[in-house]
């Protein structure tokens, strides 16, 4: 089982592409562990950047935690412009009880609860983004489709598969929720690239070879930050288009 955030996989590469893409950007990091977070940071900035790079102890399925990175914020900043829920955790446990409550607790449960904390910054923004890093394993279209490369799970792929199907709910639920707000709420599907999600291993980590940049996924979520994909509001998108629900 693994877990992921701000200081490895498409988190870090997020974290890289915004802070390198504009001045006017200032990427707090998110992560359980503060140490992995500003060992990430100084990596990020030693590429060097254009914008600012700080950063936050939060670990979603702590709710201390969560209220703690929440008064941080508002602390030093008075507001959050966008709020990116990309901190995730896979299992293929053969318990199965153990692989869902891991599954469920950090991808469905966590940013839930870290989405409703950061709300009010959020909305004091002019124009505030709410993404949720999703996967299209996640699709219940594509999951019904014989001739979908996703029709068939991993192993005990299930749980990780119906936390993301959860996810993308509680996102759709926020833009329906929201929408006579400025708030706009993503769903991304970042694509299958390189992380630590499936295990700490050269093998796992490449995707067997398959997996791709995933500042692929970066870019990806820089475009919706930047504006470029609010047609796409409160939709499934990935980097070439919108995936069904």
């Amino acid at each position: 089982m693994s877990r992921i955030g701000a200081n490895s996989g498409v988190g870090f590469a997020t974290a890289k592409v915004i802070a390198c893409a504009s001045e006017v950007f200032h990427v707090i990091m998110a992560s359980r562990s503060l140490e992995k977070a500003k060992s990430a940071m100084s990596e990020i900035e030693a590429a060097g950047t254009k914008g600012l790079l700080s950063t936050v102890q939060l670990d979603v399925t702590d709710e201390r935690s969560i209220e703690q990175a929440v008064a941080l914020v508002n602390q030093k900043f008075g507001r959050l412009d966008v709020l990116v829920n990309n901190a995730a955790a896979g299992s293929i446990d053969p318990d199965v009880k153990t692989r869902f409550q891991l599954c469920m607790d950090t991808n469905v449960i966590g940013p839930a609860v870290v989405s409703a904390a950061f709300r009010p910054l959020l909305l004091k923004s002019q124009k505030p983004y709410s993404i949720y890093v999703s996967s299209g394993l996640g699709s219940m279209a594509k999951a019904s489709d014989p001739t979908s490369i996703t029709y068939r799970s991993s192993t005990n792929g299930e749980a990780y598969r119906a936390s993301k199907a959860a996810l993308n709910m509680i996102a759709l639920q926020e833009s329906i929720g929201f929408s006579s707000t400025a708030l706009k709420v993503f769903v991304v599907c970042p694509g299958f690239v390189r992380s630590n999600l499936r295990g700490q291993s050269e093998e796992a980590r490449s995707g067997w070879g398959k997996a791709g940049d995933p500042q692929v996924s970066g870019e990806t979520i820089l475009s919706v930050i930047q504006g470029e994909r609010d047609a796409d509001a409160g939709q499934f998108v990935h980097r070439d288009g919108v995936y069904p629900w």
